[in-house]
């Protein structure tokens, strides 16, 4: 039996990739992205994503990898994903950057709510304001890295691994 070629990274990286692009485009046209608690399901995807491509992964190998391989190949997915999600992002705020003012006036709310001052109010905006792009690209790309990394470590520790036998090398 012929083995099975198994899936790039790039490849796996695009799919999970589109698939939050197009959870996060459900979540911001139906106005559930405000909602406490959604947010989870996009890591819940993320997470269930790498796990199952690292199995298909260790699957096409016929389980001759180790816990190093399927966490490499996993975290290659992780930063194939995390750079398609700033891409989208970046893209996302410029073409409608009404949203962007619309989480700032949020903000403004839940600081009110807080009975923040008035001053502390329009600096901590002020500062987000300045620092939008890096505090949306820096946060991605950290978040991203640490919820793939956990996605990898799960998917190489629960998917099944068969020893490379010295003996089986021989007859190659």
């Amino acid at each position: 039996m012929e083995p099975q070629k198994p899936i790039s990274h790039l490849v796996a990286g695009l799919i999970i990739g589109a698939i939050m692009v197009i959870f996060f485009l459900i979540l911001q046209f139906t106005g559930l992205g405000q909602t406490p608690g959604v947010q989870w399901v996009g890591y819940v995807i993320l997470i269930s994503g790498l796990v199952i491509f690292i199995n298909m992964y260790s699957k096409a190998m016929n389980g001759q990898v180790t816990f190093g391989n399927l966490f490499g190949y996993g975290f290659k997915i992780t930063a194939v994903l995390t750079l398609i999600v700033i891409f989208f992002t970046v893209c996302f705020f410029l073409l409608f950057p009404d949203i962007k003012e619309k989480i700032f006036e949020i903000t403004r709310q839940k600081m009110e709510e807080r009975n923040t001052p008035d001053d502390q109010i329009e600096k901590g905006l002020a500062l987000w304001r300045k620092m939008f792009w890096v505090f949306t690209i820096g946060g991605t790309l950290l978040l991203y890295a640490i919820i793939g990394a956990i996605g990898s470590l799960l998917g190489a520790a629960i998917t099944k691994k068969k020893p490379i036998n010295p003996v089986d090398q021989l007859d190659m």
